[in-house]
Protein backbone atom coordinates (compact mmCIF):
# COMPACT_ATOMS: atom_id res chain seq x y z
CA UNK A 1 0.00 0.00 0.00
CA UNK A 2 1.19 3.28 -0.60
CA UNK A 3 2.19 6.06 2.04
CA UNK A 4 1.30 9.33 2.45
CA UNK A 5 2.18 12.48 4.08
CA UNK A 6 -0.55 15.04 4.13
CA UNK A 7 1.64 18.79 4.14
CA UNK A 8 0.85 22.20 3.39
CA UNK A 9 2.69 25.16 1.09
CA UNK A 10 4.90 26.74 3.30
CA UNK A 11 4.05 30.55 3.41
CA UNK A 12 5.32 33.69 4.89
CA UNK A 13 8.87 35.42 4.39
CA UNK A 14 12.36 35.27 5.93
CA UNK A 15 12.79 35.73 9.59
CA UNK A 16 13.24 33.69 13.10
CA UNK A 17 10.79 30.97 13.05
CA UNK A 18 8.38 30.75 15.88
CA UNK A 19 7.19 27.03 16.55
CA UNK A 20 4.13 27.10 14.51
CA UNK A 21 6.06 28.43 11.99
CA UNK A 22 8.49 24.98 12.45
CA UNK A 23 5.64 23.05 12.42
CA UNK A 24 4.15 24.76 9.23
CA UNK A 25 8.00 24.14 7.88
CA UNK A 26 7.51 20.09 8.90
CA UNK A 27 4.51 20.26 6.59
CA UNK A 28 5.95 21.93 3.47
CA UNK A 29 5.24 20.05 1.06
CA UNK A 30 2.09 19.60 -1.22
CA UNK A 31 0.80 16.19 -1.13
CA UNK A 32 3.49 13.67 -1.53
CA UNK A 33 2.86 9.88 -2.46
CA UNK A 34 5.53 7.48 -1.34
CA UNK A 35 5.14 4.17 -3.23
CA UNK A 36 7.70 1.56 -1.88
CA UNK A 37 9.58 1.90 -4.60
CA UNK A 38 13.38 2.58 -4.76
CA UNK A 39 16.17 5.11 -4.12
CA UNK A 40 18.58 5.77 -7.12
CA UNK A 41 21.75 3.07 -6.53
CA UNK A 42 19.92 1.54 -3.75
CA UNK A 43 18.84 -1.85 -3.49
CA UNK A 44 16.24 -2.29 -1.09
CA UNK A 45 15.43 -5.17 1.64
CA UNK A 46 13.17 -6.25 3.73
CA UNK A 47 14.47 -4.64 6.29
CA UNK A 48 13.55 -1.81 8.92
CA UNK A 49 14.82 1.36 7.41
CA UNK A 50 16.61 3.78 9.51
CA UNK A 51 17.87 7.33 8.26
CA UNK A 52 20.17 8.93 10.44
CA UNK A 53 20.77 12.43 10.52
CA UNK A 54 24.13 14.04 12.16
CA UNK A 55 26.32 17.39 11.78
CA UNK A 56 29.41 15.54 12.95
CA UNK A 57 30.93 12.66 10.33
CA UNK A 58 34.43 11.87 8.65
CA UNK A 59 35.06 12.51 5.35
CA UNK A 60 36.90 9.62 5.46
CA UNK A 61 37.59 6.60 7.84
CA UNK A 62 40.06 7.38 9.93
CA UNK A 63 40.49 11.05 9.18
CA UNK A 64 40.85 12.08 12.55
CA UNK A 65 36.99 13.38 12.77
CA UNK A 66 35.26 12.16 15.52
CA UNK A 67 33.78 9.27 14.69
CA UNK A 68 30.97 8.30 16.66
CA UNK A 69 28.11 9.20 14.99
CA UNK A 70 29.71 6.67 11.69
CA UNK A 71 30.93 3.57 14.30
CA UNK A 72 27.32 3.84 15.80
CA UNK A 73 25.80 3.77 12.39
CA UNK A 74 28.05 0.62 11.24
CA UNK A 75 26.56 -0.97 14.05
CA UNK A 76 23.22 -0.33 13.72
CA UNK A 77 23.61 -1.67 10.36
CA UNK A 78 23.58 -5.14 11.65
CA UNK A 79 19.76 -4.95 11.97
CA UNK A 80 18.52 -2.08 9.92
CA UNK A 81 19.33 -0.69 5.90
CA UNK A 82 20.82 2.46 7.20
CA UNK A 83 21.09 6.04 5.14
CA UNK A 84 22.98 9.02 6.95
CA UNK A 85 22.60 12.25 5.78
CA UNK A 86 25.18 14.73 6.75
CA UNK A 87 26.34 17.89 5.76
CA UNK A 88 29.24 18.49 3.32
CA UNK A 89 32.74 18.74 3.98
CA UNK A 90 36.13 18.47 2.40
CA UNK A 91 36.65 15.53 0.78
CA UNK A 92 33.77 13.89 1.24
CA UNK A 93 31.78 12.43 -1.35
CA UNK A 94 28.33 13.53 -2.47
CA UNK A 95 26.96 9.94 -2.21
CA UNK A 96 28.76 6.48 -1.52
CA UNK A 97 28.76 3.43 0.34
CA UNK A 98 30.91 2.99 3.94
CA UNK A 99 30.40 -0.89 4.17
CA UNK A 100 27.00 -1.59 5.13
CA UNK A 101 25.50 1.76 5.54
CA UNK A 102 24.93 4.55 2.79
CA UNK A 103 25.81 8.36 3.42
CA UNK A 104 24.65 11.24 1.59
CA UNK A 105 26.36 14.52 1.73
CA UNK A 106 24.83 17.99 1.37
CA UNK A 107 25.73 21.21 0.45
CA UNK A 108 24.40 23.87 2.14
CA UNK A 109 26.73 26.92 1.02
CA UNK A 110 29.17 28.11 -1.72
CA UNK A 111 31.72 25.52 -1.09
CA UNK A 112 34.98 28.24 -1.20
CA UNK A 113 33.49 29.26 2.00
CA UNK A 114 31.63 26.24 3.36
CA UNK A 115 32.86 26.06 7.15
CA UNK A 116 29.93 25.99 9.81
CA UNK A 117 29.47 22.15 10.14
CA UNK A 118 33.74 21.43 9.56
CA UNK A 119 34.14 20.57 13.17
CA UNK A 120 31.62 21.49 15.97
CA UNK A 121 29.48 24.12 14.62
CA UNK A 122 28.78 25.83 18.08
CA UNK A 123 32.58 26.03 19.20
CA UNK A 124 32.87 27.52 14.64
CA UNK A 125 30.30 30.63 15.89
CA UNK A 126 32.11 31.56 18.75
CA UNK A 127 35.39 31.55 16.66
CA UNK A 128 34.02 33.49 13.94
CA UNK A 129 30.88 35.35 13.98
CA UNK A 130 30.45 35.52 10.14
CA UNK A 131 29.54 31.93 10.20
CA UNK A 132 26.11 32.85 11.30
CA UNK A 133 25.60 33.95 7.62
CA UNK A 134 25.62 29.74 7.23
CA UNK A 135 23.59 29.11 9.44
CA UNK A 136 19.99 29.49 8.24
CA UNK A 137 21.26 28.02 4.89
CA UNK A 138 22.79 25.06 6.69
CA UNK A 139 18.84 24.65 8.37
CA UNK A 140 17.67 25.26 4.65
CA UNK A 141 19.45 22.69 3.00
CA UNK A 142 18.96 20.23 5.41
CA UNK A 143 15.26 20.65 5.39
CA UNK A 144 15.73 20.30 1.98
CA UNK A 145 17.80 17.12 2.08
CA UNK A 146 16.09 15.80 4.76
CA UNK A 147 12.36 16.01 2.82
CA UNK A 148 13.76 14.47 0.44
CA UNK A 149 15.49 11.49 1.60
CA UNK A 150 11.80 10.60 3.34
CA UNK A 151 10.32 10.75 0.13
CA UNK A 152 13.01 8.26 -1.02
CA UNK A 153 14.21 6.39 1.43
CA UNK A 154 10.85 6.01 2.70
CA UNK A 155 12.42 5.80 6.81
CA UNK A 156 10.55 3.34 9.15
CA UNK A 157 12.22 5.29 11.89
CA UNK A 158 15.10 7.79 12.59
CA UNK A 159 18.05 8.60 14.47
CA UNK A 160 18.65 11.97 15.17
CA UNK A 161 22.09 13.28 16.94
CA UNK A 162 21.88 16.58 18.60
CA UNK A 163 18.13 18.44 19.59
CA UNK A 164 19.60 21.46 17.14
CA UNK A 165 19.37 21.17 14.59
CA UNK A 166 18.77 18.23 13.63
CA UNK A 167 15.82 17.53 16.07
CA UNK A 168 14.55 20.54 14.39
CA UNK A 169 14.80 19.37 10.82
CA UNK A 170 13.63 16.23 12.11
CA UNK A 171 10.40 17.13 14.43
CA UNK A 172 9.22 19.41 11.39
CA UNK A 173 9.48 16.60 8.69
CA UNK A 174 8.66 13.27 10.65
CA UNK A 175 5.25 12.88 10.24
CA UNK A 176 3.82 9.25 11.58
CA UNK A 177 7.86 8.47 11.36
CA UNK A 178 8.83 7.60 14.68
CA UNK A 179 12.82 9.42 16.49
CA UNK A 180 15.57 8.37 18.59
CA UNK A 181 16.94 11.57 19.35
CA UNK A 182 20.28 11.62 21.09
CA UNK A 183 21.96 14.48 22.52
CA UNK A 184 25.81 14.52 23.37
CA UNK A 185 25.81 17.89 25.72
CA UNK A 186 26.42 20.94 23.64
CA UNK A 187 22.68 21.93 22.46
CA UNK A 188 21.37 21.11 26.24
CA UNK A 189 23.63 22.40 28.17
CA UNK A 190 24.74 25.78 26.14
CA UNK A 191 21.81 26.67 24.21
CA UNK A 192 19.68 27.57 27.29
CA UNK A 193 17.70 30.97 26.34
CA UNK A 194 13.78 30.56 26.65
CA UNK A 195 13.20 30.77 22.61
CA UNK A 196 15.80 27.99 22.36
CA UNK A 197 14.53 25.97 25.84
CA UNK A 198 10.99 26.08 24.00
CA UNK A 199 12.44 24.63 20.47
CA UNK A 200 13.65 21.72 22.87
CA UNK A 201 11.08 21.03 24.24
CA UNK A 202 8.75 21.26 21.01
CA UNK A 203 11.65 18.51 19.48
CA UNK A 204 12.16 16.51 22.65
CA UNK A 205 8.15 15.96 23.38
CA UNK A 206 7.65 14.33 19.87
CA UNK A 207 10.59 11.86 20.29
CA UNK A 208 10.09 8.75 20.52
CA UNK A 209 12.80 8.00 22.42
CA UNK A 210 15.90 10.12 24.12
CA UNK A 211 18.76 9.39 24.59
CA UNK A 212 21.71 10.97 26.94
CA UNK A 213 25.70 11.05 28.28
CA UNK A 214 24.76 10.78 31.68
CA UNK A 215 21.90 11.21 34.61
CA UNK A 216 22.16 15.10 34.76
CA UNK A 217 21.68 15.38 31.03
CA UNK A 218 18.73 12.64 31.71
CA UNK A 219 17.11 15.31 34.64
CA UNK A 220 17.12 18.01 32.05
CA UNK A 221 15.77 16.59 28.91
CA UNK A 222 12.82 15.06 31.34
CA UNK A 223 12.59 18.92 32.67
CA UNK A 224 12.27 19.87 28.70
CA UNK A 225 9.69 17.77 27.99
CA UNK A 226 10.95 14.15 27.75
CA UNK A 227 8.68 11.50 28.66
CA UNK A 228 10.63 9.83 32.05
CA UNK A 229 10.24 6.37 30.45
CA UNK A 230 11.46 7.24 26.92
CA UNK A 231 15.29 8.74 28.44
CA UNK A 232 17.64 6.48 28.86
CA UNK A 233 21.50 7.31 29.62
CA UNK A 234 23.67 5.41 26.95
CA UNK A 235 26.85 7.16 26.04
CA UNK A 236 28.38 7.02 22.57
CA UNK A 237 30.29 4.25 22.71
CA UNK A 238 34.50 3.89 21.20
CA UNK A 239 36.34 1.53 18.65
CA UNK A 240 37.96 -0.11 21.19
CA UNK A 241 39.49 -2.69 19.69
CA UNK A 242 41.21 0.14 17.31
CA UNK A 243 43.19 1.19 20.01
CA UNK A 244 44.33 -1.70 21.95
CA UNK A 245 47.93 -2.06 20.59
CA UNK A 246 50.50 -2.77 21.85
CA UNK A 247 51.53 -0.69 24.65
CA UNK A 248 54.85 1.57 24.12
CA UNK A 249 56.93 1.03 26.92
CA UNK A 250 59.28 4.07 28.40
CA UNK A 251 62.54 3.98 28.86
CA UNK A 252 64.19 4.12 32.15
CA UNK A 253 64.13 7.53 33.63
CA UNK A 254 62.28 8.71 30.37
CA UNK A 255 59.60 11.78 31.78
CA UNK A 256 56.31 10.94 32.39
CA UNK A 257 54.36 11.09 29.45
CA UNK A 258 50.87 12.98 29.69
CA UNK A 259 47.70 13.26 26.76
CA UNK A 260 45.06 15.02 26.05
CA UNK A 261 42.83 14.59 23.26
CA UNK A 262 39.98 16.97 22.28
CA UNK A 263 38.89 19.86 20.12
CA UNK A 264 40.77 22.88 21.25
CA UNK A 265 37.70 25.00 22.89
CA UNK A 266 36.63 26.23 26.51
CA UNK A 267 35.10 23.59 27.64
CA UNK A 268 38.05 21.10 27.35
CA UNK A 269 39.95 22.99 30.23
CA UNK A 270 43.12 22.86 28.32
CA UNK A 271 44.16 26.75 30.18
CA UNK A 272 43.13 25.30 33.43
CA UNK A 273 45.79 22.14 32.28
CA UNK A 274 48.51 24.43 31.57
CA UNK A 275 48.11 26.38 34.60
CA UNK A 276 48.28 23.51 36.64
CA UNK A 277 51.36 22.08 35.00
CA UNK A 278 53.02 25.26 35.58
CA UNK A 279 53.04 24.87 39.45
CA UNK A 280 53.99 21.48 39.49
CA UNK A 281 57.13 21.23 41.29
CA UNK A 282 59.29 19.44 38.59
CA UNK A 283 59.62 19.01 34.23
CA UNK A 284 60.19 15.34 34.30
CA UNK A 285 56.99 15.32 32.25
CA UNK A 286 56.47 16.19 29.22
CA UNK A 287 52.46 16.35 27.26
CA UNK A 288 51.15 15.95 24.35
CA UNK A 289 47.89 17.63 22.77
CA UNK A 290 46.11 16.01 19.54
CA UNK A 291 43.42 17.98 18.18
CA UNK A 292 42.65 21.03 16.82
CA UNK A 293 40.21 24.00 17.19
CA UNK A 294 39.53 27.59 17.26
CA UNK A 295 41.72 28.10 20.73
CA UNK A 296 45.12 26.53 19.37
CA UNK A 297 47.27 29.42 18.47
CA UNK A 298 46.46 30.96 21.86
CA UNK A 299 46.99 28.05 23.90
CA UNK A 300 50.63 27.50 22.09
CA UNK A 301 51.43 30.84 23.53
CA UNK A 302 49.96 29.37 27.00
CA UNK A 303 52.50 26.71 27.04
CA UNK A 304 55.58 28.37 25.75
CA UNK A 305 58.60 27.14 27.50
CA UNK A 306 56.73 23.95 28.89
CA UNK A 307 57.86 20.71 27.28
CA UNK A 308 54.09 20.50 25.51
CA UNK A 309 53.93 19.62 21.72
CA UNK A 310 50.89 20.07 19.40
CA UNK A 311 51.01 17.77 16.89
CA UNK A 312 46.95 18.76 15.24
CA UNK A 313 44.00 16.21 14.41
CA UNK A 314 45.46 12.98 13.90
CA UNK A 315 44.17 9.61 12.22
CA UNK A 316 42.44 6.78 14.50
CA UNK A 317 45.97 4.73 13.31
CA UNK A 318 48.20 7.37 14.94
CA UNK A 319 45.88 8.33 17.69
CA UNK A 320 46.23 4.48 19.06
CA UNK A 321 50.00 5.15 18.95
CA UNK A 322 49.72 8.09 20.97
CA UNK A 323 47.37 5.93 23.32
CA UNK A 324 49.70 3.33 23.70
CA UNK A 325 52.62 5.44 24.19
CA UNK A 326 50.97 7.41 26.94
CA UNK A 327 51.38 6.89 30.94
CA UNK A 328 48.06 8.84 31.84
CA UNK A 329 45.95 10.68 30.06
CA UNK A 330 43.80 13.98 30.70
CA UNK A 331 40.44 15.38 30.27
CA UNK A 332 40.33 18.55 32.88
CA UNK A 333 36.97 19.35 31.41
CA UNK A 334 35.30 22.43 32.08
CA UNK A 335 31.71 24.43 31.93
CA UNK A 336 32.17 27.17 29.08
CA UNK A 337 31.20 30.09 29.15
CA UNK A 338 28.31 29.93 27.53
CA UNK A 339 27.26 26.56 29.68
CA UNK A 340 28.79 24.27 27.18
CA UNK A 341 30.07 21.45 28.84
CA UNK A 342 31.17 17.80 27.95
CA UNK A 343 28.69 14.92 28.09
CA UNK A 344 30.99 11.99 27.75
CA UNK A 345 33.96 11.90 25.40
CA UNK A 346 34.75 9.38 23.20
CA UNK A 347 37.80 10.14 23.35
CA UNK A 348 37.97 9.28 27.17
CA UNK A 349 36.26 6.01 26.54
CA UNK A 350 39.37 5.21 24.02
CA UNK A 351 42.33 6.25 26.17
CA UNK A 352 40.61 3.83 29.27
CA UNK A 353 40.37 1.54 26.67
CA UNK A 354 44.17 1.32 25.81
CA UNK A 355 45.03 1.15 28.83
CA UNK A 356 46.12 4.39 30.02
CA UNK A 357 45.73 5.91 33.53
CA UNK A 358 43.37 9.04 33.37
CA UNK A 359 42.77 12.29 35.58
CA UNK A 360 39.52 13.68 34.73
CA UNK A 361 37.23 16.83 36.29
CA UNK A 362 34.43 15.98 38.29
CA UNK A 363 31.68 16.99 35.58
CA UNK A 364 28.56 14.86 35.41
CA UNK A 365 29.54 12.07 33.09
CA UNK A 366 33.38 12.33 32.99
CA UNK A 367 32.84 11.70 37.00
CA UNK A 368 31.02 8.38 36.36
CA UNK A 369 33.01 6.74 34.06
CA UNK A 370 36.32 7.41 36.54
CA UNK A 371 34.23 6.63 39.36
CA UNK A 372 35.21 3.55 41.81
CA UNK A 373 38.85 3.61 41.30
CA UNK A 374 39.12 3.59 37.47
CA UNK A 375 40.38 7.33 37.28
CA UNK A 376 41.68 9.88 39.48
CA UNK A 377 38.82 12.56 40.08
CA UNK A 378 39.93 16.54 40.55
CA UNK A 379 37.20 19.70 41.22
CA UNK A 380 36.77 20.75 37.50
CA UNK A 381 38.34 24.62 36.85
CA UNK A 382 40.31 23.93 39.84
CA UNK A 383 44.10 24.47 39.14
CA UNK A 384 45.19 23.63 42.29
CA UNK A 385 43.78 20.47 43.11
CA UNK A 386 44.92 19.29 39.28
CA UNK A 387 48.58 19.95 40.24
CA UNK A 388 48.33 17.93 43.09
CA UNK A 389 46.73 15.33 41.63
CA UNK A 390 49.53 15.08 38.53
CA UNK A 391 52.33 15.61 41.30
CA UNK A 392 50.98 12.56 43.21
CA UNK A 393 50.54 9.93 40.41
CA UNK A 394 53.29 11.02 38.16
CA UNK A 395 55.32 9.78 41.57
CA UNK A 396 53.99 6.51 41.65
CA UNK A 397 54.61 4.58 38.45
CA UNK A 398 53.08 1.47 40.56
CA UNK A 399 49.53 3.36 40.63
CA UNK A 400 49.92 4.48 37.23
CA UNK A 401 49.72 0.85 35.85
CA UNK A 402 47.17 -0.13 38.11
CA UNK A 403 44.95 2.80 36.98
CA UNK A 404 45.07 1.89 33.46
CA UNK A 405 44.54 -1.82 34.10
CA UNK A 406 40.89 -0.39 35.68
CA UNK A 407 40.55 2.01 33.38
CA UNK A 408 40.76 -0.69 30.68
CA UNK A 409 38.17 -3.11 32.54
CA UNK A 410 35.59 0.07 33.06
CA UNK A 411 35.69 0.64 29.84
CA UNK A 412 34.86 -2.93 28.27
CA UNK A 413 31.14 -1.89 28.95
CA UNK A 414 31.35 1.23 26.40
CA UNK A 415 33.01 -0.79 23.54
CA UNK A 416 31.27 0.03 20.37
CA UNK A 417 29.72 -3.18 19.71
CA UNK A 418 28.05 -3.63 23.60
CA UNK A 419 26.72 0.04 22.99
CA UNK A 420 25.72 -0.72 19.04
CA UNK A 421 23.65 -3.35 20.60
CA UNK A 422 21.99 -1.62 23.08
CA UNK A 423 20.98 0.92 20.58
CA UNK A 424 19.55 -1.62 18.06
CA UNK A 425 17.68 -2.98 21.28
CA UNK A 426 16.10 0.64 21.90
CA UNK A 427 15.42 1.23 18.40
CA UNK A 428 13.58 -2.05 17.53
CA UNK A 429 11.43 -1.15 21.00
CA UNK A 430 10.10 1.74 19.32
CA UNK A 431 9.39 -0.08 16.09
CA UNK A 432 7.49 -2.71 17.83
CA UNK A 433 5.41 0.19 19.91
CA UNK A 434 4.53 1.49 16.62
Amino acid sequence: MPRIIRARRLRGGVGAPSIGTLESVGTAASLVVRQRGTMEGMDRSPRPRLLVLASTFPAAAGDGTPAFVRDLAIEEAAAFDVLVLVPRVPGGAAEETDGPIRVRRYPYFPRRWEALAHGAILENLRARRSLWLQVPTLFAAQWLATRRAIREFQPDVMHVHWIVPQGIVARSLAHGIPMLVTTLGGDLYALDGDVMRRVKRWVLGAAAAVTVMNQDMAARVIALGAEPAAVGVEPMGADAAAMQIERITAETGQRVRLLLVGRLVEKKGVSVLLAALRAVPHRDWELTIVGDGPLRTRLESEARELPVRFVGQQGRGDLAKQYASADIVLAPSVIAANGDQDGLPVALIEAMSAGCAVIVSDLPGLADVAADGAGVLVRSGDEEDLTMALTALMAEPDRIRELGASAAERAKEYAMPAVGARYRERIQRILDAR
